[in-house]
């Protein structure tokens, strides 16, 4: 097959797929709130006691979604899934793997009644091993207790609302099991963590390998790579412990006339297919075997540009906050798609995720059709020890999942300030900042990160600014300066807070508008709405979108990012509505969208 990674699409873990051994759990599952936390103790995970689960939930809605099949966004701190599953006993050598995309916040798992798994962290998956715990074939039962305190200020939440009801910039809560949950049989050495970072420069890509387990007997990782027919590398390199990391040369990419056929971009967003293969190093006999994909790609910033393959690429994106009517946080395969598809068809080139670590669905067809994105780590709302050892550890967990998505050119651990609420008087709140900033360094140098995105900027390789003036002439007196490419700013005070805290010194980094805008349409009298200026009609909403965009884009800046791509439920300043229709005509959108610099 030319292009395997076309296969990914329906894959939960697109980037690291064995096949076919893997199943889809997701379905109606039995269900019960727990609001007097009394399940532990009086065992509902016992496969025997079914009577507490007198309702059925749809996995992986949340169960304050319409989708769910629940509909109740009344405060219910512990939820509890039960469902039986038919499953053979694993071969002697074959391990069986419970995969969960994300239960928030809280998760314990049960099979046949033994506890096989613990989680914390509402954003990022885990995954439980159920072998020991299966004595016979036939039907097994599964129960997962989620607990999601919704007034837990030190829980990264994002925009979930701590009040019964939505308010002002906050939204529905998404609680418990909300992405993917399947089974997968593998070998008992396995592949459990595969990363690739390209150096286009060097004419190479970077291969990082985790296994399962550390590994009772000399193994070799055989990793091949193809763009079609065309073969780009073949290299085969000792494993000498739980987890490798080695360089793989791509001869091709240095000859010029060949980077324009491989190298990513959201013009071209061409993908390189990968075999990974373990073998006994004595034997020379497989182990494991899985498929996966990568884009070869360079990002970087100088002299106050972005840049995208070495050459400069201005950002036109939107604030996305991946949020739907029927099913809150939570999409399907084909919503995933149709989002990534309408940025590009309204003249987007990227979207910002906001208080989200998305499914990996959607980084997929953003990889596969081209988007550049920025991840945004779900912010808590109260600064403590607490508060510091979820964030460091979701976010460490987010890095390693998604390092490998071509389209994510940015990590952004704290939006606003939120969670420091006041970074330039609590030197602990700074030292949080720039820590989380080099933690991320750390794990993934070769992207920029952006410790605190808004204002009160301290260690940043991008200089996010927020600013909803509602007047072009602003942006322009503000932006539209040579000077803005040294870091010198017209103003400090443009959003509710200063940009830079004390001892910040412009070194070069792109200045870009990361929200701005946020019009919306004069709302009914009494109706519950949040934006930062109203507009009457079609016709006035297009040409304010005008005005800002062709301010932001004459300006000296290196982007903007639009406040939002469609509106979500009472925050109604979107492009498109909640069902993802234009507010205007889409090739008028697409036309406004895609100005360049006059």
């Amino acid at each position: 097959m030319p292009h395997p990674h076309l296969d990914a699409a329906g894959h939960p873990r697109p980037q690291l797929i064995r096949d076919p051994d893997w199943r889809d759990l997701g379905g109606p599952w039995q269900f019960a709130h727990d609001d007097e936390d009394r399940g532990r103790a009086d065992r509902w995970m016992d496969p025997a006691n079914s009577a507490p689960f007198t309702g059925t939930v749809t996995v992986p809605y949340p169960p304050e979604s319409a989708a769910s099949g629940v509909a109740n966004t009344a405060f219910h701190p512990v939820l509890w899934y039960r469902r039986t599953i038919d499953v053979p006993r694993p071969a002697a050598g074959r391990r069986l793997l419970l995969h969960f995309g994300a239960v928030d916040h809280r998760a314990e798992v049960w099979l046949g009644g033994r506890l096989v798994g613990r989680h914390e962290g509402g954003h990022t998956g885990f995954t439980c091993d159920l072998t020991d715990a299966i004595d016979r074939d036939g039907e097994q039962t599964v129960v997962v207790r989620a607990e999601d305190q919704p007034l837990d200020a030190a829980q990264p939440r994002g925009k979930q609302d701590w009040r019964r009801d939505p308010h002002v910039i906050w939204y529905h809560r998404t609680s418990g099991i909300w992405q993917p949950v399947w089974l997968e049989e593998v070998p008992a050495e396995h592949i459990a963590l595969l990363h690739w970072t390209p150096e286009v420069a060097h004419a190479r890509v970077r291969c990082r390998l985790r296994l399962g387990h550390w590994p009772r007997r000399p193994l070799t990782v055989t990793v091949r790579l193809t763009r079609g027919e065309r073969v780009l590398a073949e290299q085969r390199t000792l494993i000498e412990g739980q987890e490798t990391e080695f360089d793989v040369a791509v001869p091709a990419l240095r000859h010029a006339q060949d980077l324009d056929e491989l190298l990513w971009s959201p013009e071209r967003p061409q993908l390189v297919d990968a075999v990974v293969e373990l073998r006994n190093a004595a034997e020379d006999t497989p182990v494991d075997r899985a498929t996966s994909y990568l884009g070869l790609r360079d990002i970087g910033w100088d002299d106050g540009v972005f840049l995208l393959n070495h050459k400069p690429y201005f950002l036109r994106f939107a604030l996305q906050q991946g949020y739907w009517p029927a099913s809150h946080l939570s999409a399907s395969a084909e919503e995933l798609r149709r989002d990534v598809e309408l940025a590009k068809e309204i003249g987007l080139n990227g979207l910002r995720i906001h208080q989200k670590v998305e499914d990996p669905r959607f980084l997929y067809w953003a990889d596969r059709l081209g988007l550049l994105l920025w991840e945004e780590m779900p912010s808590a709302y109260a600064f403590g020890a607490q508060t510091v050892e979820r964030v460091v550890a979701e976010w460490t967990e987010a890095i390693s999942r998604d390092l490998s998505h071509p389209s994510i050119v940015a990590w952004v651990p704290i939006n606003e300030s939120w969670s420091v609420p006041n970074p330039a008087l609590v030197p602990a709140q700074r030292h949080f900042m720039d820590a989380l900033y080099h933690l991320t360094k750390a794990l993934d140098p070769s992207r920029p990160a952006v410790s605190n995105d808004g204002w009160e900027i301290s260690a940043a390789d991008i200089w996010g600014v927020h600013d909803y003036t509602q007047h072009g002439d602003v942006l322009r007196r503000r932006y539209g300066h040579a000077s803005l490419r040294r870091g010198e700013l017209a103003e400090q005070w443009p959003g509710a807070k200063r940009l830079t805290l004390d001892g910040v010194r412009h070194q070069g980094q792109p200045v870009v508008l990361s929200e701005f805008g946020g019009a919306t349409f004069e709302p009914a009298e009494g109706a519950e709405w949040f934006g930062y200026d109203t507009v009457a009609t079609k016709e006035d909403f297009a040409e304010r979108l005008a005005e800002l965009v062709t301010a932001a884009v004459d300006s000296g800046l290196a982007g903007y990012c639009y406040t939002q791509f469609t509106d979500t439920e009472q925050e109604t300043n979107g492009l498109l509505t909640p069902e993802r229709q234009p507010k205007i005509p889409l090739a008028e959108l697409r036309e406004i969208l895609t100005r360049t610099r006059t």
